[in-house]
């Protein structure tokens, strides 16, 4: 007998659905489409992160502004004329490797002071987020002064310092709890030409760097770009806000959000490089293998602030064990933990405790506040949003108890009642 031949499409592969049965496959290139539009939509849209970015801001700030206040009656022998590494030293030290510092554009006392105290300044305004844009730029170019003008008194905290303070340049972090905020909030309505203290700062700015560019102060390629460029977009959002309040305007907005929320990545990856590089570099150490290396800074005099603490903890083998290994394992497994929100939290919990043990331990504070502020670039919005909420709390309770006179503070003493007739009769 024989087989007549099968047609094509009368019978399927083994595993594949039936003939007319809708595809698996079918809706997941527009599912695919709506979420990279739903991506680029956010990164496009507006500047992710807004209360992070105000933490960072405010926490370098501070610790900036801390270091500089704590260190004022030294300033001269670390940064100044009096420092033991001297000015032709620091000079060919900086030609050899291209740093920047306004220090070495003269030797004299009055300008160290006057870079000393405007970094001062420009750290006040980025805490209190005063012409962010401005401050920003003026504060990464004090701090990067100071450092480089003595590279040898830096710390792992330093470090830390010198490269936020460059990526804080490219981002909005003025959006949250600074004036900058409280000034749109207030008029939002306002004219780029009734910006008057905006424009005569970035007319200051231009004049100085002007006469930096023509006297040779500034010879380095990039640095001349970078100032001339950062210079030049100040200029041209104020045109564009002038005269292009149109699709100009919203292209430009654009790509600040791009540069901002690329900034921001890239701080959050420079802490994840940071956390990962010290756990796996501690790994290979043996102390940290035998779990001892913490007990050796306990004992050093340079590092010993509360004797009778240290010597608690450090005669613990237990203790120092566990502080030993913790430490490893919670450095190693952070930037794995960013994949949980839950283990991120309990692990950024756990980073910032190490640094405030570290800052009390080991006499560290400035070290510790640089390392928390990066820290706290992961820290949750709903706990920056109660923190927030707290604290206005806080601020109006103080505002209330300043404008109330103290007679109104306390409470009318209740009239005297008379006594009701049963109470006479006894």
């Amino acid at each position: 007998m024989s087989i007549p031949a099968q047609r094509s499409g009368d019978t399927a592969a083994p595993g594949s659905p039936p003939a007319g049965a809708p595809s698996p496959f079918r809706g997941l290139g527009r599912t695919f489409d709506a979420a990279l539009a739903r991506g680029v939509g956010n990164v496009t849209r507006r500047a992710l992160g807004p209360y992070q970015t105000a933490m960072v801001r405010i926490g370098f700030a501070v610790t900036v502004l801390g270091f500089l206040l704590h260190e004022w009656p030294n300033r001269h022998e670390m940064y100044g004329p009096d420092s033991p590494w001297g000015f032709d030293l620091a000079t060919e030290f900086v030609d050899n490797n291209g740093a920047f510092t306004v220090l070495l554009w003269s030797g004299s006392t009055t300008w160290f002071e006057l870079v000393y105290h405007l970094t001062m300044l420009a750290s006040v305004a980025m805490l209190l987020g005063w012409r962010s844009r401005t401050s920003s730029l003026v504060f990464m170019l004090g701090v990067l002064s100071l450092q480089n003008r003595s590279v040898f008194l830096g710390d792992g905290g330093d470090n830390v310092i010198h490269l936020m303070v460059m990526y804080l340049v490219l981002t909005r972090c003025g959006q949250v709890w600074s004036l900058d905020a409280r000034r749109r909030a207030r008029h939002p309505d306002r004219r780029p030409t009734d910006d008057r203290v905006g424009v005569a700062l970035w007319a200051v700015l231009g004049a100085v760097l002007l006469v930096a560019l023509l006297t040779g102060k500034i010879d380095s390629p990039v640095w001349s770009l970078f100032l001339g460029g950062m210079w030049l977009v100040q200029g041209y959002w104020w045109l564009i806000r002038r005269f292009a309040p149109g699709e100009p305007r919203i292209v430009s907005d654009v790509i600040g959000n791009l540069v901002h929320n690329a900034a921001l990545l890239v701080i959050m990856a420079e802490v994840c490089v940071i956390y990962a590089t010290a756990g796996w570099y501690k790994i290979q150490g043996t102390r940290w293998q035998d779990g001892t290396a913490v007990y050796y800074p306990m004992n050093l005099d340079y590092f010993n602030v509360w004797p009778e603490l240290s010597e608690f903890l450090a005669g613990s083998g237990l203790i120092i064990t566990a502080l030993t290994y913790g430490t490893v394992m919670v450095q190693v497994a952070f930037p794995f933990a960013l994949f949980n929100r839950r283990a991120k939290n309990v692990l950024l919990v756990l980073m910032m405790g190490e640094h405030v043990g570290i800052a009390l331990l080991m006499g560290l504070p400035f070290f510790s506040l640089a390392m928390i502020a990066m820290d706290s670039v992961f820290l949750p919005t709903v706990f920056l949003l109660w923190m927030g909420s707290r604290t206005d709390h806080l601020r109006a309770r103080l505002m209330r108890r300043r404008s109330t006179p103290a007679d109104a503070q306390a409470p009318p003493a209740p009239a005297e009642q008379p006594s009701p007739a049963w109470a006479a009769k006894g």
